[in-house]
């Protein structure tokens, strides 16, 4: 058996009694609680940025392919669904998904108020099973294949302003020459807690937009195109642009909503300084417990020399003792902060105010190789501060150390 290693075992805090334990379990309380706390951070920021991403894509897609024009009115311009690029999409693997939409703005009128909305019509191609997770109260909309069932979906935010509840009949004012109205039953209810989707959007059907602009029945106002990983979107965009036809613009959802998404990467420097700070904090730690534990063991130190021991073994007597400091508390820290995700994500146990963080429950994302990564980086950053307290161990003078006391 390896010396080094041998003493190292010897002199652990299972063996040791008195301060050395003591000393033994601070440093792998202050490691494990430092690794627990990383983890939990990038469990949680992973989490909070796909809930928020999630929503917004989930709403607008990735893309959203429309008519070229100059002007930047909430309504687009017709095109037809016989174009190149809407009968091609599907020879690209990597789009899952597409479905038409159309935007028209109106007043909705309510028991007592009135408000300006923005009424986005979808289509039977609209995917309702990913939607129903943010319908709160009624059902989703039931469209026909021919007509119009002139029903809408409203946000809990719009309900709430104009009195409104499933049930009721409301009128919709479409400003336009000549100006228009509908008549619609409100059938179901949303939350997204996005205020870009809850303050103005409601969901309508897109044969309605097409009767009130005279549309033909195969003109929409847009293509909400989906894709199999957002995480290669800029990767994705050129071969999207080569099937596009010359009257037709190609929009990232991270581009049209810019302020979200640029929110959500400032984020990531936030948890970048907090974990860089306890590993700071905690392997500093891990050094200055290593160099009192060679201070407390100078006399075992000298007599080892005395004993023909090199610097070099009894070096790697403490580096080993550090590294088994090191593995405990990864060991207990890995337990510690996978377990509490692991309550989290199942049980929902730490609420959020919805209104201000857009969730109403702290998520939680599991990353392995972000937790795979902070592992490697902490052992590497500790093994590699290990070598500083143990450098002393040259300067000790056996024949001093053996009288120190």
């Amino acid at each position: 058996m390896n010396l080094s290693y041998f003493i190292a075992k010897r002199i652990s805090f299972k063996k040791a009694g008195g301060f050395s334990a003591t000393i033994h379990k601070i440093a792998v309380g202050s490691l494990a609680l430092g690794l627990a706390v990383s983890l939990v951070s990038f469990m949680v920021l992973g989490g909070f940025q796909s809930t928020v991403s999630e929503k917004v894509y989930g709403f607008t897609g990735h893309y959203q392919v429309q008519r070229f024009t100059m002007s930047n009115a909430f309504e687009e311009a017709p095109f037809s669904l016989n174009s190149e690029f809407y009968n091609t999409y599907k020879e690209l693997p990597f789009i899952t998904k597409a479905q038409a939409f159309a935007h028209k703005a109106a007043l909705i009128k309510g028991e007592d108020e009135v408000e300006g909305i923005l009424m986005k019509g979808v289509g039977q191609d609209f995917d309702s099973a990913s939607f129903k997770k943010y319908v709160i109260e009624g059902r989703m909309l039931q469209i026909p294949d021919e007509g119009t069932s002139n029903e809408v979906m409203l946000s809990q935010h719009i309900a709430n302003k104009l009195l409104l509840k499933v049930g009721d009949k409301i009128t919709l004012y479409f400003v336009q020459d000549p100006p228009r109205y509908r008549r619609v039953e409100v059938v179901g209810i949303f939350q997204t807690y996005l205020e870009n989707f809850d303050e103005k959007i409601i969901i309508g059907e897109l044969q309605t937009i097409r009767n009130l602009n005279d549309w033909t029945k195969d003109q929409i106002g847009g293509l909400e195109i989906f894709v199999d990983d957002f995480t290669k979107i800029e990767s994705y965009t050129p071969k999207m642009e080569e099937y596009m036809d010359y009257d037709l613009k190609l929009i990232s959802s991270e581009d049209k909503f810019v302020e979200i998404f640029d929110w959500l990467k400032l984020l990531d420097n936030n948890v970048y300084v907090f974990i860089g700070l306890i590993a700071f904090v905690a392997i500093f730690n891990m050094g200055a417990i290593l160099f009192i534990l060679i201070m407390e063991r100078t006399q075992m130190i000298g007599l080892l020399k005395a004993l023909g021991s090199t610097t070099s073994q009894i070096r790697r007597i403490f580096f080993w003792n550090g590294m088994n400091i090191l593995l405990r508390g990864m060991m207990i820290g890995n337990v510690l902060g996978l377990g509490i995700g692991m309550l989290q994500d199942q049980f929902k146990l730490i609420p959020l105010d919805a209104a201000s963080y857009y969730m109403s429950y702290v998520p939680i994302d599991w990353n392995w190789p972000a937790f795979v990564l902070i592992n490697l980086g902490i052992v590497a950053l500790t093994a590699a501060v290990l070598l500083i307290p143990v450098m002393v161990i040259s300067r000790v003078d056996p024949i001093r150390s053996i009288r120190f006391d």
